[in-house]
């Protein structure tokens, strides 16, 4: 299923089921002005299509324990695709990281890391380093406030106007 694809009501159930996941059938369906079994059909294909690839909750880690956020640079050592695919698998076994982005222009990636505190966040990218993983270079910088952070996307202002 392309974005073509999808329709007014299939980007309102998108956005339905990703500001409330635990959404009944019933609700969803007059949220969106479909009846149940139509609803339930349309949401049942986006997921197939694996546009809906799943249902989370939102914890807020604050509430549960201490915890800092950092965001950080990364730069490899050397640019063979045998350097990323290391790096990637180390990143992919880092709990730790709760993000990380392959991304263009002067840096390589870019990580989001959830630590206890600063000493820990440390911790954690000296044992990465040690690793010999490839990392030449990272910037750190602390999460001091949170401005935004949205778990929705906006899937209606993606689309192209035709759509």
């Amino acid at each position: 299923m392309t974005t073509s694809k999808l329709d007014a009501i299939d980007l309102k159930i998108l956005d339905a089921i990703q500001r409330d996941g635990r959404i009944t059938k019933l609700a969803l369906a007059e949220k969106v002005g479909l009846s149940p079994t139509p609803c339930w059909m349309r949401l049942r294909r986006l997921e197939k299509a694996g546009i809906i690839s799943g249902y989370h909750a939102k914890v807020d880690l604050r509430l549960v324990a201490p915890v800092a956020t950092v965001l950080v640079e990364v730069t490899l050592a050397s640019h063979r695709q045998a350097d990323f695919d290391r790096f990637e698998r180390a990143v992919r076994g880092s709990p730790e990281v709760i993000a990380c982005w392959s991304v263009g222009g002067g840096i390589d990636y870019m990580l989001k890391v959830a630590a206890r505190d600063i000493d820990a966040y440390q911790r954690f990218i000296d044992a990465m380093l040690e690793r010999e993983i490839g990392i030449d270079r990272y910037f750190t910088y602390i999460v001091t406030r949170t401005v935004k952070e949205e778990i929705a996307l906006p899937v209606a202002t993606l689309l192209p106007p035709e759509a």
